[in-house]
């Protein structure tokens, strides 16, 4: 099992400031959501970018720094393992891990998701963020599984997302990222899968119901006017996605004005 002890997260602009350099009894994950800034860890230095993670096993030393003149913000979690929690090879590592991740789009979704419930402080707050970050790490222990995604491919993708959060509003198909990149469609929905951890369809439906949230916070659309808008001709089946994504559905979400952003 595991339980996250801290969460924070970093936005603010100061450029000097730094961590003592720290022996960590915890684990110690970051993920970068914009800019970029600096690690060392045991003295080895790591550059961190926009959709960087970092995590570090208990026993290991680090600091951080901020890059002068760059604003960045990023989530930290540290968190804590039973000894039986073995089923991550991840976790199992005595060594950092530092990858770009492919599938940021639901890290990110699901960090705000624990940073919500966190600042909210829900009833089981901590036992429903450590479960919804519990399913970041597998996220992530995939995309390992999967090999290193290679320059090419990782363009590819963010060419093909840039391409949906302009047109997410339209029906979006393999041919139409085919277009884009130039490849095969086959070529292109495998590519766009492997690098991403989802599918075309659900990448587009992740980007339409991040746009409903913010409309139902923001726009007095109802249900139905909403769905027509993000490109459901069925708002019945704009409902099953929406709840299937945030936990509840898109009424009952405008009517208590939850809070997932």
């Amino acid at each position: 099992m595991l339980m996250i002890q801290r969460l924070r997260i970093d936005n603010e602009q100061e450029w000097n400031k730094e961590n003592q350099q720290t022996v960590l009894n915890d684990f110690y994950f970051s993920l970068v959501t914009y800019g970029k800034c600096v690690y060392w860890v045991n003295d080895q230095k790591i550059i961190m970018d926009k959709g960087g993670i970092l995590l570090i096993p208990p026993g290991n030393s680090f600091k951080w720094k901020y890059i002068p003149t760059v604003f960045h913000s990023k989530y930290v979690v540290e968190f804590n393992t039973k000894q039986d929690f073995t089923s991550l090879p991840l976790i199992m590592k005595d060594s950092h891990t530092h990858l770009q991740a492919g599938c940021f789009s639901i890290l990110h979704e699901k960090m705000k998701i624990i940073g919500s419930q966190w600042t909210e402080k829900m009833p089981y707050y901590e036992v429903y963020a450590s479960s919804v970050f519990t399913e970041v790490l597998i996220h992530i222990n995939r995309e390992l599984d999967r090999g290193p995604v290679t320059p090419d491919k990782y363009r590819y993708a963010e060419l093909m997302k840039n391409y949906i959060r302009e047109n997410y509003r339209s029906k979006i198909t393999k041919e139409d990222l085919a277009d884009v990149i130039q490849k095969s469609p086959n070529y292109t929905a495998t590519l766009f899968s492997s690098v991403t951890g989802q599918t075309i369809s659900e990448y587009v439906h992740s980007i339409r119901v991040k746009k409903a949230l913010y409309m139902l916070e923001e726009s007095q659309f109802t249900v139905a006017e909403l769905s027509e808008f993000l490109g459901y001709s069925d708002v019945s089946y704009f409902s099953r996605v929406f709840k299937q994504i945030i936990g509840v559905s898109p009424s009952d979400y405008a009517h208590h004005k939850l809070i997932y952003l």
